[in-house]
C-alpha cells in the first residue's frame, strides 16, 4: 500500500455502454451541421454576392479596390478593369480586387 499514488482500476474490456456509438454517430453529425451553418454557409454567401458585384461592373462606377484605392471605372475587358484615380492617372486592376461599388458622387465629395 503507498500512500503517495492511488491505486487505478482497469476498465473490463469489450463492455461499452449502451447507445454509446450512436450518440458518437450523432455528436459528428452534429457537429459538421453546425459547422456547415456557421462557417461554409456564410462564406459562400458573401462569395456569390462579391461574383454578382464584379459581373455588375460597368463603365463610370465608381469603386473602391480591396487595397483602398478609390477610383473611376472607364474601360472594363473579362479579367481587367481600367480606373481613373486622378488627372490623367489611370490604373489598371484585376475586376476581382473590387471591395465595394461606391454611390454615384462620392469622389467629388471626398476629393
Amino acid at each position: 500500500m503507498s500512500f503517495f499514488i492511488a491505486s487505478a482500476h482497469a476498465q473490463e474490456a469489450g463492455t461499452s455502454q449502451p447507445g454509446g456509438d450512436m450518440f458518437q454517430i450523432f455528436f459528428l453529425v452534429g457537429l459538421f451541421v453546425l459547422f456547415y451553418f456557421i462557417a461554409i454557409r456564410p462564406q459562400r454567401k458573401r462569395q456569390k454576392e462579391h461574383t454578382e458585384l464584379v459581373s455588375a461592373l460597368s463603365k463610370g462606377d465608381e469603386v473602391a479596390t480591396s487595397s483602398g484605392i478609390l477610383g473611376k471605372v472607364t474601360a472594363l475587358d473579362d479579367n481587367y478593369m481600367v480606373l481613373t484615380v486622378a488627372n490623367n492617372v489611370d490604373m489598371k486592376f484585376q475586376r476581382v480586387h473590387v471591395h465595394a461599388v461606391l454611390p454615384k458622387g462620392t469622389l467629388k465629395e471626398i476629393g
